[in-house]
């Protein structure tokens, strides 16, 4: 067999107990064989039934006994029949016994491969383990399943257990369901066997190990803690995402009648001259160039190679920290494992010593990495401590790369305790939003957690293998709906909404939702408008400037756009909004809010016959409303105060009257907490400044009249 051909025989529970789930466990098999004919397609696949009607397997002719245990198929290369076959799997009639059926799947495995392809050999046994094993003619039930465990660990197999309970499974007997779990654990800790528990079909999904990935080290060397201590130590893999099969394009220009055409499609690339598009250029003639700017700059690859940082292979320990500096957060791609070389003993207790001084101690480590030799970047990560509660593996070490200081992006928000009481959720809504999130828990403390990660499988995944397989079958086969089991995972249970209802209800009666016909595109909203002032103000407001007002921004719709860097003539107000919404820097809110003062008192001060004011309005109303969601009160409220002394000393009349007219007044202390203005001053904020603007005009004239009769009397 090849190096990474496995071969597999599933043996599958089809008593009467098991009826329930077996729809579940075809679509499962289905999808495995399915991805071994994508992945694996030489990989060998049998089927074993126990709980058949019928007996028909070699051991029952040879020896006797094995009864109720069928060879569905036996050790084949993966087809399309396979396929058929677990699709339509029959169901049986009695209580089958899996020692039997794990017995007849070892026999088969031995006298297909023997001794060879050691640790490709896998078992998988699906049963929900409710049903009593027969008594053995000598010794123990657990004496037979010891002996079985050595002859599996002999031979290089290996077994995975999916025991599949559904909450009625569990009414049954309690001492055999326990006994039978005895037996299983027998297995996983004699042999490389692991078992699985499962309570719903759709945690079958991910129970089961459709493709087989072999392990492949990452990095084999020295773990140096100093330049006197070593580790031999190897890397894993430990996770890694799963991602769509390449699919490669398909040519269908081939003759029909050629049956050994690959319909493969091969690109070449052909490179022109500018000036003559008729000369090719060589190889030798190519060189690569970088953009810089609006340059592009040759860099040839005798100069790329003098530049490139090369880096010795090698793991190195840069120190230990408390774990609580180490946030989740930090993490970055996919985790690894050290573990020790297992043919080093001492390497094995140095690893082991290592991390459980670190749990004791609660540190971990951080190291500088370089996988292999002539790689052109140096990895940090942090390693925590993976202690064993087994005897038989190994304490190790996981690793997840950290991200350097070019990597991390502090974005700033306000915080929720600054905004004022009308954005708050009243006592009674928070209990409505908390009841609906307590709902809504897949990890409730009374019941086992739903949709645990290492048995959810990739909705998307399942479906496209499903369509797929249809798609093999038959070329113009629609997309099917979504399967059920898939469903569950995607959608909220409908048991659980029907259950709560009354939760769901009162979360809509607390928050009544509209729709906001002037908002359809926009789903984030930055900048949130609110009245100002007295009721009647906010309704002239709401009149005259509501379709001024600066539309939200949408952050989807403006990621792909060149964020400005200060504010123009064309478009100040948008210029403003996409400034004050950049969190690449806490200068950005400051530098906005300055510049559209400016551009406010350039655009009053500079207009002929008001033909400025209108866009200078705009600007205040956008200023505004950027100063309460920042939290800035004062600084717009500055600015009000100055731009009505500066009116009046300029004469500038009209433009206080269209502030009036608009409703434009200071922020009061309801809009935002830290502004000191009341929502009385800010009702006679118009009437006090205009009093005081007479009153300044009127001083000089009385002093003027009264020099005057002082002059002529003299």
């Amino acid at each position: 067999m090849a190096r990474n051909r496995e071969g597999l025989i599933l043996v599958i529970d089809v008593g009467p107990s098991m009826h329930s789930v077996l729809p579940e466990i075809e679509k499962v098999c289905s999808v495995l064989v399915g991805k071994k004919l994508i992945y694996n397609k030489y990989d060998e696949v049998g089927v074993i039934l126990f709980g058949t009607t019928e007996t028909a397997n070699e051991l029952t002719k040879e020896v006797g006994g094995y009864e109720h245990v069928t060879v569905l198929r036996s050790i084949k290369v993966v087809d399309d029949d396979l396929v058929q076959a677990v699709e339509q799997i029959p169901r049986g009639s009695v209580d089958g016994d899996f020692l039997d059926a794990v017995i007849v799947g070892m026999d088969m495995m031995i006298k297909k491969y023997g001794l060879t392809n050691k640790g490709k050999k896998r078992l998988c046994l699906i049963t929900n383990a409710t049903c009593p094993i027969k008594d053995p003619y000598e010794g123990t039930k657990e004496d037979q399943v010891s002996t079985i465990a050595a002859q599996m660990k002999a031979h290089g197999m290996r077994m995975d257990s999916v025991i599949v309970r559904m909450k009625q499974d569990l009414d049954a007997k309690k001492g055999i369901i326990g006994e039978n779990d005895f037996l299983l654990s027998v297995f996983s800790e004699k042999t490389s066997s692991k078992a699985v528990y499962v309570e719903s079909a759709t945690s079958l999904l991910g129970a089961i190990r459709t493709r087989n990935i072999t392990p492949a080290t990452l990095y084999r060397g020295d773990f140096e803690l100093s330049n006197k201590l070593k580790i031999k130590v190897m890397v894993y893999k430990k996770t890694a995402e799963e991602r769509f099969p390449t699919l490669k394009m398909y040519s269908d220009k081939a003759p029909p009648t050629d049956k050994f055409a690959k319909h493969e499609i091969t690109i070449n690339y052909e490179y022109k001259v500018v000036q003559d598009p008729t000369r090719e250029v060589p190889p030798e003639q190519r060189i690569k160039g970088y953009r810089y700017g609006p340059q592009v700059v040759p860099i040839s690859s005798a100069e790329w190679e003098a530049v490139k940082f090369k880096p010795e292979k090698g793991v190195k320990l840069l120190g230990f920290s408390d774990a609580s500096n180490i946030m989740r957060h930090y993490y970055m791609k996919d985790a690894n494992v050290f573990i020790a070389d297992p043919e080093n003993s001492k390497a094995i207790l140095a690893v082991s010593a290592l991390a459980r001084a670190m749990k004791d101690m609660n540190r971990v480590a951080i190291v500088r990495c370089v996988w292999r030799q002539g790689q052109g970047n140096v990895t940090i990560g942090v390693l925590t401590p993976n202690v064993s509660d087994k005897g038989n593996v190994p304490d190790s070490l996981y690793f997840n790369a950290l991200p350097f200081a070019e990597d991390v992006r502090e974005f700033q928000y306000p915080s929720f305790s600054n905004l004022p009481s009308s954005m708050l959720p009243t006592e009674q809504q928070q209990e409505a939003a908390d009841n609906l999130v307590k709902m809504l828990d897949l990890a409730p403390s009374d019941s086992q957690e739903v949709l645990l990660p290492e048995f959810t499988p990739n909705p998307v995944l399942q479906r496209f293998y499903h369509y797929l397989e249809l798609k093999s079958k038959h070329h113009d086969a629609a997309v099917p709906p979504l399967d059920e089991m898939l469903r569950r995972i995607t959608d909220p249970d409908p048991e659980l909404l029907s259950r709560n209802k009354t939760v769901v209800d009162e979360f809509r009666r607390c928050f009544e939702l509209k729709d906001n016909p002037k908002m359809k595109k926009s789903r984030r909203r930055l900048i949130r408008e609110k009245p100002t002032g007295s009721d009647e103000e906010g309704e002239d407001l709401g009149k005259t400037a509501e379709a001024k007002r600066p539309k939200p921004i949408d952050f989807i719709e403006h990621a792909s756009k060149v964020k400005p860097e200060k504010i123009g003539n064309i478009n100040p107000v948008q210029d403003f909004e996409d400034m004050i919404s950049r969190r690449d820097s806490p200068e950005w809110v400051n530098k906005a809010i300055q510049e559209m003062k400016n551009k406010i008192f350039y655009l009053v001060e500079s207009s002929h016959e008001g033909d400025t004011y209108q866009k200078a309005l705009e600007c205040l109303v956008a200023l505004r409303n950027g100063c309460i969601v920042e939290q800035e009160p004062k600084q717009f409220n500055d600015l009000l105060h100055n731009l009505y002394a500066s009116c009046k000393e300029k004469d500038l009349g009209s433009f206080c009257k269209q502030l009036e007219s608009h409703g434009i007044t200071l922020i009061t202390k309801t809009e935002a907490p830290d502004s000191d203005i009341l929502e009385s001053e800010a009702r006679s904020f118009m009437t006090s400044s205009e009093l005081k603007a007479e009153t300044a005009m009127k001083e000089p004239k009385e002093e003027q009249d009264i020099m005057s009769i002082y002059l002529g009397g003299k």
